[in-house]
């Protein structure tokens, strides 16, 4: 909390050359890159970073190849050179990963053809990736017992990627790199609105933890709260060329259906591809396409029936997925760019993720409409493009803001952590080496974890049961990642929340143990107020009922 503090200190002593709303996927590589890139820079978000849409992704990283059916190249073409450069910049965390995807008679194209698209779809990626191959029914059934191929014409396997640990916490580590360089971010912080006077824009703040408000001067306003862009910009008064379109999505996290590490590929009832996603040992099924009005969601009932319903029909499993296999829940909208001038009757399946960036150079600002996390670089980059145009001085331009640190870095820590024996310690807690999840997670400031250990070998206790976090890394969480509520560390830092059942976690002494460790004497209300305001997603929500007066 003392880090949070000093920040907002500074959001109101100081003046920025921008200030960011939205600490989501677009709003945290907007202030990676330009952080990086030399500006004063501070970020705010109503709720934590990562909080809303960049929290219930797929984890995957891929290429649009569903844009390949509308046609649309020029899109499919930029997300795979942006789906190889993440590759290429964080290989530990991004990681290809195969695709293989079952085709049952009666669907719209034959599994050669989508074959022949998949190799043109390799192509459009530079063949980055392994090449793609054709399966009869019966090798599909070798290579993947759980499908069902009773109705199969044979499929395909290619190749994308994914997120190796998790979304929210890959966002975070944006916000870190920009703090690392000197932007000032805060979580728990909502804009009221802001007002352009002379060459100044003034947002009015509210901390939301103590209800303080407070003023925020900046240069150039960037919006990029997400599926909020369109309600904020009416608290500024801004007029864009853009608006969005919402689609609801959700996925199921169930115990681990398959040890396979690659992603199975169906079309659903619907017609659009639904996934099967390995998450450790746990996997992870989705997604849904609903039409919203508004950007507030949750996982209904329906929700849930549509995706047991699709799932079960598409594998053999020992006994048919039900309500009680369901751990978790991912609910969120994505936010989907069109033109203001095109209406809200838009066939909204049609629609990509792509994003488009809304520039008012008469009022110096900016609004970020759409996206992905695939597309983050490229977000990044062209936010500072377009300030730099604003008149805000870049004295890095050419400075690379993103990526793991060097492999000489890699190197030294991990020859550290083997001059300590430390994976041979910690072997019983994880089929993954410590070494490499720290490095992962956190990379070069994982290496005052490794002298903590050393002094202290309590340090690689796993304090929650059922997970793989230490208590090091609950420490550096509470000293360095601005834990403000005990879900920010459950759910978006960690994926705790995600992987143990809502019930398992309201027993385990062991989160009572992190309480302390995050929140010292706070730890018990801090355990009661998450539980108080967080229910089990696992259960369909099930709105209050209205009592007659």
């Amino acid at each position: 909390m003392k880090l949070r503090n000093r920040n907002i200190e500074k959001l109101h002593s100081d003046e920025f050359d921008v200030l960011i709303i939205g600490g989501g996927i677009n709003g945290a590589a907007t202030a990676a890159a330009l952080s990086g890139k030399g500006a004063k820079v501070a970020l705010i978000d109503r709720g934590d970073f990562a909080g809303s849409t960049s929290m219930h992704s797929s984890n995957l990283v891929w290429g649009g190849i569903k844009y390949m059916e509308s046609k649309d190249f020029a899109l499919v073409r930029k997300l795979c050179k942006s789906r190889n450069h993440l590759i290429k910049s964080y290989p530990s965390t991004v990681q290809e990963i195969r695709f293989l995807t079952n085709i049952t008679r009666g669907f719209r194209h034959s599994p050669r053809y989508l074959w022949i698209g998949t190799w043109l779809y390799w192509l459009m990626g530079n063949g980055f990736t392994k090449r793609p191959r054709l399966l009869s029914p019966k090798a599909i059934k070798q290579e993947e017992p759980i499908i069902d191929i009773g109705d199969s014409v044979g499929g395909f396997e290619y190749s994308d990627a994914y997120l190796h640990d998790n979304d929210a916490r890959f966002v975070f580590n944006f916000v870190r790199h920009a703090l690392n360089h000197g932007a000032t971010a805060a979580n728990y912080v909502e804009s009221l609105g802001a007002e352009r006077e002379g060459n100044i824009w003034v947002t009015k703040a509210r901390n939301v933890m103590d209800g303080q408000t407070f003023d925020i001067r900046a240069k150039v306003l960037i919006n990029a709260a997400g599926p909020w862009v369109d309600q904020h910009n009416t608290l500024t008064g801004q007029k864009t060329t853009h608006q969005h379109l919402y689609s609801k999505g959700i996925h199921l996290i169930v115990p681990q259906l398959t040890d396979s590490q690659r992603v199975l590929a169906f079309f659903a009832d619907d017609g659009r591809l639904f996934f099967v996603i390995p998450m450790g040992n746990r996997t992870c099924i989705g997604t849904t396409d609903t039409h919203m009005e508004h950007p507030e969601v949750d996982v209904t009932a329906d929700d849930i029936d549509f995706v047991l319903e699709n799932i079960n029909k598409r594998l053999t499993l020992d006994k048919p997925l039900g309500q009680a296999d369901i751990i978790s829940t991912r609910c969120g909208v994505r936010p989907l760019a069109i033109k203001a001038d095109q209406g809200n009757d838009r066939d909204f399946l049609q629609l990509s993720r792509k994003h488009v960036i809304d520039t008012n150079q008469d009022s110096a600002h900016i609004s970020i409409f759409g996206g992905k996390l695939t597309d983050c670089l490229n977000v990044g980059d062209e936010i500072a493009e377009a300030v730099a145009k604003l008149g805000i001085e870049l004295p890095d331009q050419g400075f690379r803001w993103y990526g793991e640190p060097p492999d000489a870095v890699k190197q030294q820590f991990m020859d550290h952590a083997k001059r300590m024996n430390l994976d041979a310690m910690t072997a019983a807690t994880s089929s993954e080496p410590l070494s490499s999840r720290l490095w992962r997670r956190y990379a070069e400031q994982a290496m005052p974890m490794l002298e903590k250990i050393r002094q202290d070998p309590a340090e690689a206790d796993i304090l929650i049961e059922g997970t793989e976090y230490i208590r090091c890394e609950l420490e550096h969480a509470r000293d360095h990642e601005m834990i403000t509520q005990l879900e920010d560390f459950l759910r978006r830092r960690a994926k705790v929340s995600l992987v143990v059942h809502h019930e398992q976690l309201r027993h385990s002494k062991g989160l009572k143990e992190a309480c302390r460790v995050l929140f010292g004497e706070q730890a018990e209300e801090r355990f009661e107020a998450y539980f108080a305001q967080n229910r089990d997603t696992a259960q369909p929500y099930a709105p209050k009922q209205e009592v007659p007066s």
